[in-house]
């Protein structure tokens, strides 16, 4: 992979190939998710898109300037149907707890339900149609606590993680199939809401200008050690040139080259320190008595539930730590994006894509799951440019406007499904446990 990234630096610029390996990274941080829910305890999550979708929603809450406008016009309303509607779970829970008879139960929460909504839409909705009337064009939504963003790669762990336990609650007694379709539908449900409920995420909209943890482009060009240190580095090259403004021209695009690789290189930093605490941590769990006894629930779960163990809680405490890592990976890329587009979660990007990481890399391997995630990365970034040069090799020798040339160049998008698929059999059909399997440990 080291070889890989410095040749596509040579061939495709330096800055391309740090875009690819900042990706590469999120993408490995994900793979680990859902590899601990699965690898450790043969939990299946599909909901990784949903997930995902909450550590950028964190994202935006936590560094995004609040809309003072936005909450004086709605921010009270707001407030009373969340009090509201915690007084109603608060009354439903009280009422299942206090009524013994069940069709009196059924009745009483039936009528609670109901009555409660109608009073919550009331305000709910004017308050709603209130905040996204405030400027619709760039902000209609009520803003976030104005925090360095670096705050939401935790915040988004925990909002991932809530919603983790409620998935968790209703579904983890399903069989894994049915469990499959569950969290797939629900995340379904977290990403339309997040594109329809305009107060919260501005939806379809987007939300762009987030602030970064690293510094700006246009920054690093105007500072003096940024511009003494590319001088320095380039001292050679710059001697060589006698022309003072020719000398000058060069310097100037040295300098915006390298603040862009400069930026690059700080995120990679920064997403490598996170990468390797989860891979540190997740390692300690799998050698520990809890991942011992995990791996012996996957393994045979009626033996483990024989032998005392709380299936289902063990279920939830392992769907619950894979989810909060997949909301620490959103966060970190809308981070890097610098723009939340709930639009963009999409199953095929944020779940499949990442599945086939964990069944390339090696389920149950951490070490697999973050080589899973580069190789796939890699190889879905880099499939189009490859099909490209190919096929204009092939067709060197025809015409420019020829049909056949032009109906291939216009294919190549969707060569990487096929590369996907292809790498999908191979591994399945020679490396059934992975490229770098997980070890059998006998204690």
């Amino acid at each position: 992979m080291i070889s890989l990234f410095i040749l596509v630096g040579f061939v495709q610029g330096w800055s391309v190939s740090l875009v690819i390996l900042n990706m590469c990274i999120v993408s490995a941080i994900m793979t680990m998710g859902v590899n601990i829910s699965w690898g450790y305890a043969g939990v299946i999550n599909f909901g990784v898109m949903g997930f995902l979708a909450m550590g950028g929603l964190a994202a935006v809450l936590v560094s995004y300037p609040p809309i003072t406008e936005a909450w004086k016009a709605g921010g009270t309303g707001i407030g009373i149907s969340f009090v509201l509607l915690i007084i109603l779970i608060t009354a439903v829970v009280y009422i299942n707890k206090i009524v013994k008879k069940k069709t009196n139960r059924y009745i009483i929460n039936a009528l609670i339900i109901f009555f409660g909504t109608l009073i919550i839409r009331h305000f709910y909705l004017n308050a709603t149609a209130s905040i996204e009337d405030v400027n619709p064009a760039i902000e209609g939504f009520l803003g976030g606590l104005g925090l360095p963003i670096i705050f939401s790669w935790i915040v988004g762990g925990f909002f991932a993680a809530g919603v983790a336990f409620v998935i968790g609650k209703v579904a983890l007694g399903l069989r894994s199939d049915y469990l499959a379709i569950v969290t797939l539908g629900i995340s379904e449900i977290v990403v339309s809401v997040l594109k329809h409920e305009e107060w919260l995420s501005r939806g379809v909209k987007n939300v762009i200008g987030l602030k970064r943890p690293v510094p700006y482009e246009i920054n690093l060009q105007n500072t003096d050690w940024f511009i003494n240190l590319i001088t320095y580095l380039n001292t050679s090259k710059l001697n060589d040139i006698i022309d003072v403004s020719q000398r000058q021209k060069v310097l100037n695009k040295l300098i915006i080259d390298g603040s862009s690789i400069f930026v690059k290189l700080s995120y990679a930093f920064l997403f490598l320190i996170v990468m390797f605490i989860i891979f540190y941590f997740a390692n300690k769990a799998q050698l520990s008595p809890w991942g011992r006894m995990m791996r012996a629930i996957r393994d045979n779960e009626i033996a483990a539930n024989a032998m005392g163990k709380d299936v289902v809680k063990q279920h939830l405490i392992i769907f619950v730590i894979g989810a909060a890592i997949v909301g620490v990976a959103g966060a970190m890329l809308v981070t890097l994006d610098g723009l939340f587009t709930p639009s963009s979660y999409r199953p095929l990007r944020f779940t499949f894509i990442i599945w086939i990481m964990v069944i390339v890399g090696g389920s149950g391997n951490n070490l697999g799951a973050i080589y899973g995630g580069f190789v796939i990365w890699f190889a879905w970034i880099e499939a189009a440019p490859i099909t490209t040069f190919i096929i204009n090799q092939l067709t060197a020798g025809l015409d420019p406007t020829n049909t056949l040339r032009l109906h291939l160049l216009d294919s190549v998008p969707y060569f990487r499904y096929l590369l996907m698929g292809l790498i999908l059999l191979l591994i399945l059909r020679y490396r059934p446990k992975g490229i770098i399997p997980e070890k059998i440990r006998h204690s």
